[in-house]
C-alpha cells in the first residue's frame, strides 16, 4: 500500500513571531523555518507503517517556494521514499492545498493519506477535512492511534469528552494529533541518503488547479498586552471584583 503524506514548511516553533512594521504579515526574513510539528508526526507514522510491513512506499508532498524542498529532504531523511514539490511563491490557502493534494492523490492513487491536523502558522485545521470531502473518502481526524487492518483502519480520535474510536474504509484521510507518536531524529547516514532520493517539482498549472487566494489579509496586529494581575485579601473581595469590575459573574 502506498501512503501519501503532506508536509508544510513553517516558521520554526522556537522562533518568536514578529509582526512587520507595515502590518501586512509576520516577519520571515532571516527566520528559521522547519517542518510543521504535526506533519513530522504524520511522516513518523507512515514510516512506522512501512517498518511494520503495512506500507510499501511513502510519498511526501509539499506546496510552497523552492526552499520547501528542504522540508521534503527532512521527510526523506526520516524514511520517506520520494517527494513531490508543488512550487508556488504565492500564499496557498487551505482549499487550494486540498485541491492540489487531490490532484496528486489522483495521480499517485495512495491507499492512505496522512496529514498533520493543523499547521502552526495559520492554525486553520481545514485541509484534511476538505481533502477527504473532495476525494469522497472517509476521514479520521485528530488521531492519537492508528491501526490498519484488511482494507480498513481503526482510528482513535481525541475529542472533548475523551477518546473516540472509529473504523474507516481505505482509502481514507487521517490527520495526526500530538499523541499519535514521537518523531525520530534523522541519522546522518539517512540525511546523506536523502540527498539522492528523487523530488519531482511541478506547478499548480501542471496539475490543472487554480491555487489563487480567495481571502485577503487586510491587517496583522500583535495581541494586546495583558495588564498585570493583583492579589486580593479574601474570597469576598475576589467575588466583588469579578462581579463589579470584570463583570463575568
Amino acid at each position: 500500500m502506498k501512503v501519501l503524506v503532506a508536509v508544510k514548511r513553517v516558521v520554526d516553533y522556537n522562533v518568536k513571531i514578529r509582526v512587520k512594521s507595515d502590518n501586512t504579515g509576520v516577519e520571515t526574513q532571516n527566520v528559521k523555518f522547519s517542518m510543521n510539528p504535526f506533519d513530522e508526526i504524520a511522516v513518523e507514522e507512515a514510516v512506522r507503517l512501512k517498518e511494520a510491513g503495512k506500507a510499501t512506499e511513502i510519498v511526501v508532498a509539499s506546496i510552497g517556494p523552492a526552499s520547501a524542498s528542504e522540508t521534503l529532504r527532512t521527510a526523506l531523511a526520516m524514511g520517506a521514499d520520494r517527494g513531490i514539490l508543488v512550487q508556488s511563491e504565492d500564499e496557498v490557502q487551505p482549499l487550494a492545498v486540498a485541491k492540489l493534494l487531490k490532484a496528486i492523490a489522483a495521480k499517485e492513487q495512495p491507499g492512505l493519506i496522512i496529514l498533520g491536523k493543523q499547521a502552526i502558522d495559520d492554525d486553520s485545521n481545514q485541509t484534511g477535512q476538505m481533502l477527504a470531502a473532495l476525494l469522497g473518502v472517509a476521514q479520521g481526524t485528530f488521531a492519537s492511534k492508528l491501526e490498519l487492518g484488511d482494507g480498513k483502519a481503526m482510528v482513535t480520535r481525541e475529542v472533548d469528552g475523551g477518546l473516540e474510536t472509529v473504523e474507516v474504509t481505505l482509502p481514507a484521510v487521517v490527520t495526526s494529533d500530538l499523541r499519535l507518536n514521537e518523531p525520530r531524529y534523522a541519522s546522518l547516514p539517512n540525511i546523506m541518503k536523502a540527498k539522492k532520493k528523487p523530488i519531482e517539482t511541478v506547478t499548480a498549472a501542471d496539475l490543472g488547479v487554480d491555487a489563487s487566494p480567495r481571502l485577503v489579509t487586510l491587517k496583522v496586529e500583535e495581541p494586546a498586552k495583558r495588564s498585570a494581575g493583583i492579589k486580593v485579601p479574601d474570597v469576598a473581595t475576589l467575588v466583588d471584583k469579578l462581579r463589579n469590575e470584570a463583570k463575568v459573574i
